[in-house]
């Protein structure tokens, strides 16, 4: 269940940090907007310490699968535009390739 919670957590806190880059740069936001994005981008991998893995890279190759999810829900509920249903069903595929590395690495361990 921790793992689930950080890599949620770590999701949110990653996304939120890369946007405020994205707004400052794209949307001319005030330089300001860095500072919460520095700071969501620290709390991102603090997070992903807290999974429960022996290895970085494993953690790490099985969080892009919950990203993607994260990333297509903030496209629709912050950025206001409805993801296509390939969208979903790519970011499905990837989840299931996450969910495989995860209980891989239990297997093979």
């Amino acid at each position: 269940m921790i793992t689930v919670v950080a890599y949620i957590g770590a999701a949110i806190a990653e996304i939120a940090g890369c946007f405020s880059f994205w707004a400052w740069l794209k949307l001319d936001k005030s330089i300001w907007w860095l500072l919460p994005g520095i700071g969501s981008l620290v709390l991102f991998a603090y997070l992903l310490t807290f999974i429960e893995s022996d290895q970085a890279g494993r953690a790490y190759a099985a969080y892009g699968g919950v990203y993607i999810i994260a990333s297509l829900c903030w496209l629709w509920f912050i950025e206001g535009v409805k993801p296509y249903l390939t969208d979903w069903v790519g970011a499905g595929l990837c989840l299931i390739g996450a969910g495989v590395i995860l209980i891989g690495a239990k297997v093979d361990g």
